[in-house]
């Protein structure tokens, strides 16, 4: 009779062990965390693979398990670095070299502290319940001690000694829990990935660029859910799935089990996606009749595209106006109701082309937006400057400004320029400009069709909570102004339409974008891309003009049905944080117990 050892030594672990004990190592699980972060970095446009999104939480916090709290901050922070410099590679295209270069590695710096964060946190957690799931796991195999050390001591000189080390104990803890306790671990960790998200959206202004979710941002039915929690809580729904993965492939890696037995580890979280995407497939059906607006309007979107180093040549403005200006007229022979003009291309007019233009849209019996700049007399008796939205009526006269509220730092002030005046070297902004203080609603129909749009500008549309603050109860659709031309030709206008498509979800309501050197586009109310200007393959870059026919509601509609979230804003993050900071405090006091 031959005997074998239960438990770790069993030889038929030992393949398994073998591969286990090699990922223990310092170097493959920074290379295991390398790579996970170069696939997060790419799973937002450009290239925009969003499937490898499915993988990344789940590897990041697998590759760090065992570890220390400062090692495995320290490995995450790593992950969290390579996947911001993949994904904002674009800043580099920024024209002042020294700014370009300080930003890209500063902002990248500072974003992986949230990545780092999470994987010292979430690791912290499992540990302390796979400790719960070993101590559990010996009680019940301890009156059976005896035997098995018999046994082991039989198997001794069949099977090698395996080294048990810190990863290999942790696993060993995490595979001893339930099924569903696995299940409420992952759920407990993905609350923690979006309480960092709200977390980043907020600190120091915030920069809430790039969630996980925002990768997925093409997928429809699974986006709908942000209706209800906002952006974050598609990143929950992936981390969790994600996760739910990893400690599924690692049972199969680590130790004997059936052939579907991993399909059963992620029941709960794949059953939770399935019915999100049910009702995100439900909530994209058209409306019914009662619900769907009645009337349309046409808006001409100008995209000059001005190379962000004319923009700052003065003596390129008549230039600049020319180029605008003819595509203008090519766009009012259609017979738009509003001409869009985009951000920052032309801060100011000179009196003839402020009349060129006001006799244009005249003639067509159009409204027209465009950026400038704008001014006032501040109570020092200084002149403040602003980045704002004019609408010109029909006759010419303007009929409403708005003044950009979230200004980007260091593009368009300069923090603490006062007490640290060296700060000015790496801009060359100059003094800035002032933020505004309120929303503003644009009326672009006639009485016939209300046609209320809420302006935003620039990187505005990337904030949640900001963003729902400008949709009124009347608001039929966002519009927003941009200049991506800091940036030339690169991923940064795909990556900047993917975010502000969750303002859509989000809110309710269409989103239409008219950019400097794209994306140019329209989206509707449930995050559909549906039309942009390019060339149909992805080319959004050159100058041109798209008209698009947007639905609103005509006089006599019953207002729109405001989504949860716009009604009712972040209660999910807010929730996630506070789920978090009680799991943290709970597992601090666990650790301190002897």
């Amino acid at each position: 009779m031959v005997c074998r050892s239960s438990g770790s030594r069993d030889p038929a672990n030992v393949p398994a062990l073998k591969l286990s004990s090699a990922i223990t190592g310092s170097r493959p699980r920074l290379a295991l965390a390398l790579f996970a972060g170069l696939l997060l970095g790419l799973s937002f446009p450009t290239p925009g693979w969003a499937g490898l999104a499915w993988l990344v939480p789940g590897a990041l916090m697998f590759s760090a398990i065992g570890l220390s709290g400062p090692a495995a901050f320290r490995l995450g922070y790593t992950a969290g670095l390579v996947s911001w410099l993949v994904s904002m590679r674009w800043l580099l295209n920024i024209p002042f070299p020294v700014g370009a270069v300080a930003g890209w590695l500063a902002l990248s710096g500072y974003l992986a502290l949230f990545t780092g964060t999470w994987v010292w946190l979430a690791t912290r957690i499992v540990a302390q319940v796979s400790e719960a799931g070993r101590r559990e796991a010996a009680a019940v195999a301890r009156p059976r001690a005896t035997e098995r050390n018999r046994l082991e001591a039989g198997a001794s000189s069949i099977v090698p000694p395996v080294d048990e080390g810190p990863w290999r104990k942790a696993i060993d803890g995490f595979a001893a829990l339930p099924w569903f306790r696995r299940a409420m671990l992952g759920m407990s960790v993905s609350v923690l990935w979006v309480a960092l998200e709200m977390l980043q959206a907020r600190l120091f202004t915030g920069f809430p660029w790039n969630f996980l979710g925002v990768a997925f941002w093409k997928n429809g039915p699974l986006i709908q859910i942000a209706s209800v929690t906002g952006v974050y809580g598609v990143s929950f729904i992936v981390c969790w799935c994600s996760v739910a993965l990893g400690g599924a492939l690692l049972l199969v890696v680590t130790r004997p089990v059936g052939r579907f037995a991993w399909i059963a580890e992620g029941r709960l979280p794949l059953i939770t996606l399935l019915i999100i995407v049910g009702i995100g497939f439900n909530r994209m059906l058209p409306p019914r009749d009662g619900a769907r607006p009645t009337s349309t309007i046409s808006v001409a979107l100008v995209q000059p595209s001005i190379p962000q180093q004319l923009i700052w040549d003065d003596s390129a403005g008549p230039a600049r106006f020319q180029k605008a200006f003819d595509l203008s007229r090519q766009a009012i022979a259609t017979k738009p109701d509003v001409l869009v003009w985009p951000e920052g291309f032309l801060p100011g007019f000179e009196p003839d082309q402020l009349a060129a233009m006001t006799n244009l849209i005249r003639s067509a019996e159009a409204r027209w937006v465009f950026g400038t700049d704008d001014r006032d007399i501040g109570p020092d008796g200084k002149p403040r400057f602003y980045n704002a939205a004019v609408v010109a009526a029909q006759d010419g006269r303007f009929d409403g400004v708005y003044r950009k509220r979230r200004l980007v730092i260091f593009g368009e002030y300069v923090p603490l320029a006062k007490q640290l005046p060296f700060l000015r070297w790496l801009t060359p902004i100059g003094d800035g400009f002032t933020a505004g203080d309120r929303p503003a609603s644009f009326h672009l129909g006639g009485a016939d069709r209300p046609a209320v749009a809420s302006p935003v500008i620039c990187f505005e549309d990337i904030f949640p909570h900001h963003t729902r603050s400008h949709v009124a109860p009347g608001t039929d659709l966002l519009l927003e102004l941009t200049n991506d031309g800091w940036f030339g030709e690169s991923g940064a206008q795909w990556q900047h339409c993917a975010n502000a498509s969750f303002r859509a979800v989000e809110n309710g309501v269409p989103l239409v974008r008219c950019a400097n050197n794209g994306v140019t586009c329209w989206i509707d109310g449930s995050g559909r891309l549906r039309d942009f200007l390019g060339d149909g393959h992805g080319d959004v870059h050159a100058p041109g003009f798209l008209l698009a026919n947007i639905p609103v509601r005509a006089a006599g509609d019953a207002p729109r049905a405001p989504t949860f979230y716009h009604e009712h804003g972040d209660v999910f993050g807010w929730a996630c944080i506070a789920l978090s900071v009680l799991t943290a405090g709970r597992t601090w006091q666990a650790s301190r117990r002897p």
